[in-house]
């Protein structure tokens, strides 16, 4: 596994977490967690109590849990349980722990929240819009990110009628267009600009955005001109729906003298902005 040991914090004290490059999420130590939260004398003990119960109960979230090795107190490395983000949330629901409650309580409005935009889709895109505002991004770059996630929808749709049906098909199918007019996978991407866990599209810059959105609207034309069947015939048209847009940041890069893939994220280009207003 290619993992980076780092320590996370939580009320100033410390949880050991992992970056797992090749499934790119975050494992937690699941006794720094239950420490915290439950300021057992012997964390050790109790996970492996609860651990216990939960498999008693059939819980797989508990199977599917493994061992890492990471930093011990002695400055060993030494194995420890670990979870991603979903199991973790799974455990501690499971923990009787003043603590816990907040948590408990998002994850009961996450699910309320999910179930109003499943009645109603377009309080997801207003919420969408809010959440984007909130983090600094500007109305117009909203616009044009929600206009995004419209021609991805209608990519991926296509992908399905042409018999694309599994999840790692569809994740090669955007590597081959992204490659084809970037020059970069999706993780060569997202490794360039500096991401782990965070959303690509979120950190394109502007002329990234419509450049990756031109690959998939002609894609997308594409595909329904030549009703392509299966991962060999799709694959094709993905990569013609990538030059086109290949065909553009050429041109573009040729006239403007400037590199479209850019290392930029939206945490730089952010402060990018504040410096520029600031100078105004």
């Amino acid at each position: 596994m290619d993992a980076k040991n780092e320590i996370q914090l939580f009320e100033d004290k410390r949880i050991r977490a992992a970056w797992d490059a090749k499934n790119e999420e975050w494992l937690f130590s699941i006794v720094d967690v239950v420490e915290v939260l439950t300021e057992s004398k012997n964390a050790g003990a109790y996970w492996r109590k609860l651990k216990e119960r939960l498999k008693a109960e059939g819980n797989q979230t508990v199977t599917n849990c493994h061992g890492l090795k990471m930093t011990a107190a002695d400055g060993k490395m030494r194995f420890t349980d670990v979870a991603n983000t979903e199991q973790l949330l799974r455990i501690i629901q499971s923990i009787p722990s003043p603590k816990a409650e907040p948590l408990k309580m998002w994850l009961a409005q996450l699910g309320r929240e999910r179930i109003d935009e499943i009645t109603d889709p377009e309080i997801a895109i207003d919420r969408a819009f809010q959440t984007y505002l909130n983090k600094g991004y500007s109305e117009k770059w909203i616009n044009q990110r929600i206009k995004t996630m419209e021609v991805r929808k209608g990519l991926t749709d296509e992908w399905q009628r042409s018999g694309i049906k599994k999840s790692e098909d569809f994740a090669t199918l955007t590597d081959i267009m992204t490659k084809e007019w970037s020059g970069k996978t999706t993780r060569e991407y997202k490794v360039f600009k500096g991401l782990k866990k965070e959303n690509l599209r979120d950190n394109m810059s502007n002329m990234e955005l419509v450049l990756n959105m031109l690959a998939e609207v002609s894609a997308t034309d594409l595909s329904k001109e030549n009703d392509p069947y299966g991962m060999k015939e799709t694959a094709k048209v993905a990569i013609q729906g990538g030059s086109v847009a290949k065909a553009a940041r050429e041109q573009y890069e040729k006239q403007s003298g400037k590199k479209v893939v850019s290392p930029l994220n939206a945490k730089i280009l952010k402060e990018l902005d504040d410096t520029i207003s600031g100078d105004d």
